[in-house]
């Protein structure tokens, strides 16, 4: 239990896609604007990704390997992520329509979101089991996520704040970005 939980906190803390990996940084910036979508979001990423890691593990090992097909691994993770990717947007659609209205185009775009694509390549390159995979693409959902809703509240507070016209916009978008990221560097020591 020990090494699963050390999986979580590392993915979630220490190794961190968006800020040690600079994966997934279209949907940190994109759909961070508002709370409600950075939550929607958040929610949906971390369905896909937690499935798509276990998923991507079974392909690996009883189709990829066995047939001595590892060199499809890419197309072969891609077409799971945008099968999980499609599955989850009829169930947003079906359940929550307000919440598919104010996702909008963000929910296909997991589909190329290179954080999904990145925790399965590297469940392979690290060579974990099926329950570490899950364990690894979920730790790596609820940092993205954290990440997400942490964000989408500074931008929300940021709206409101007399922030000095050269600095408005995107930049102090990248300044928030850039102090959130010296935060997660501080649980580099953590491993």
């Amino acid at each position: 239990m020990p090494d699963a939980l050390l999986i979580l906190l590392s993915t979630i803390f220490v190794n961190n896609f968006v800020m040690a990996q600079f994966l997934g940084l279209c949907p940190f910036m994109g759909a961070t604007q508002k709370f409600d979508a950075a939550i929607g979001m958040a929610a949906a990423t971390t369905f896909v990704l937690t499935l798509a890691s276990g998923a991507s593990f079974l392909i690996e090992q009883y189709i990829l390997v066995p047939f001595d097909l590892e060199y499809l691994r890419i197309i072969a993770f891609i077409v799971v992520i945008a099968g999980l990717v499609q599955f989850s947007d009829i169930i947003i659609r079906a359940t929550q329509p307000l919440l598919h209205q104010v996702l909008g185009i963000f929910i296909p775009l997991i589909t190329t979101n290179c954080a999904v694509l990145g925790v399965a390549l590297l469940n392979v390159k690290q060579s974990h089991t099926f329950v570490e995979s899950i364990l690894f693409g979920l730790g790596g959902a609820i940092g993205f996520s954290l990440l997400l809703i942490i964000f989408a509240s500074i931008r929300e507070r940021l709206t409101h704040a007399d922030i000095p016209l050269p600095f408005r916009g995107a930049a102090i978008n990248m300044i928030t970005a850039g102090i959130l990221s010296l935060a997660f560097m501080g649980f580099t020591g953590m491993n």
